[in-house]
C-alpha cells in the first residue's frame, strides 16, 4: 500500500510541475510587448485605421508568425522595427483570415540593400536592383526581402508600392499550386473569367501608358496580381476610385467589407 501511495504521490508531483512548467512558458509565448502599439500606430497605417479590439488581435497574429518564421541578417543586423514591418506585411493581406498560416514560407533572408538574380549584393554586382522575391530552387520556401525596402515600404504612406506585402502576395498566388495571376483559392471558379477579363484589360492599358497602375504589373499575370494588391492596400480609397472593378475583386479575394 505504502509503494501505491509513494507512485501516486510521485505521479501527483510530476504532473504538478509539468502543468507549472507549460503554464510559465506558455506566457512567455503570449507576452506582447506594450510598446508594440505605439510603434505600429507610428509605422503601419493600416493598423491604425483598425479598432481597438482588431488592433489587438493584429499585434497577436504578429506575435505567431515571428514564433513561426525565422528572420535572419545577411550583412545585415535585423532590429525589432524590421521584424515588427516584415510580419506586418505578412499579415495585411490575411487578416481577414483568421487562422492563416503560411505554409508555404519557412524563413525570410534579409539583405541591406537591393541584389541581383544570382543573389549578389556588392556594389561589384551587376544589375543590383531586385529588392524582393520568393525564393525557387535551394532557396524554396524562403523569402528574400531588402531591408531598405522594407523601410520604405512604410516611410512612405502615400505611394502605391510596399514591396514586401507584393512578395506575401505571390506567397498567396502560389496556394493552388500555380503562378499565372489568378488568385483561384480566394475568389471561387465562378470569378476567374472575370477576374481574367479585368486583368487583361487593365494590362493593355497599362502597357499603353494609360493607367496609374505601375508598368510592372504589365510584364506578366503573376505580377498584375502583386502589384494591384499593393495599390489596394496602400492607398485603397484612390484605388477604388479609379479601379472600382477591380477594387470589388480585390476586396472579394481579402475578404476586405468595404
Amino acid at each position: 500500500f505504502n509503494n501505491m501511495l509513494y507512485i501516486f504521490i510521485f505521479i501527483v508531483i510530476v504532473i504538478f510541475i509539468g502543468y507549472a512548467f507549460y503554464i510559465v512558458n506558455a506566457k512567455k509565448v503570449k507576452q506582447i510587448p506594450k510598446h508594440w502599439h505605439n510603434i505600429l500606430i507610428k509605422e503601419v497605417l493600416f493598423y491604425k485605421k483598425l479598432t481597438p479590439n482588431h488592433q489587438a488581435i493584429f499585434r497577436n497574429r504578429i506575435l505567431l508568425f515571428l514564433n513561426e518564421i525565422n528572420i535572419d541578417g545577411v550583412n545585415t543586423e535585423i532590429d525589432e522595427l524590421d521584424k515588427i514591418l516584415i510580419a506586418s506585411s505578412a499579415i495585411i493581406p490575411v487578416f481577414n483570415f483568421p487562422n492563416w498560416s503560411y505554409n508555404n514560407l519557412t524563413g525570410i533572408i534579409v539583405y541591406s540593400d537591393s541584389f541581383n538574380e544570382e543573389l549578389q549584393f556588392s556594389n561589384k554586382d551587376k544589375n543590383k536592383r531586385i529588392l524582393g522575391m520568393v525564393g525557387t530552387g535551394r532557396f524554396k520556401n524562403q523569402m528574400i526581402l531588402s531591408k531598405k525596402a522594407i523601410r520604405l515600404a512604410f516611410n512612405n504612406k502615400t505611394d502605391k508600392h510596399n514591396t514586401p506585402i507584393h512578395e506575401f502576395v505571390h506567397l498567396l498566388g502560389k496556394m493552388d499550386g500555380e503562378t499565372n495571376g489568378v488568385p483561384e483559392s480566394f475568389i471561387g471558379k465562378e470569378f476567374i473569367a472575370p477576374w481574367l477579363e479585368l486583368m487583361y484589360k487593365e494590362m493593355e492599358a497599362i502597357n499603353s501608358d494609360e493607367s496609374d497602375i505601375r508598368a510592372y504589373a504589365g510584364t506578366s499575370e503573376a505580377e498584375f496580381f502583386a502589384v494591384t494588391s499593393e495599390y489596394f492596400f496602400e492607398r485603397p480609397k484612390l484605388f477604388k476610385q479609379k479601379h472600382p472593378e477591380l477594387y470589388k475583386m480585390l476586396s472579394l479575394c481579402f475578404q476586405k467589407s468595404n
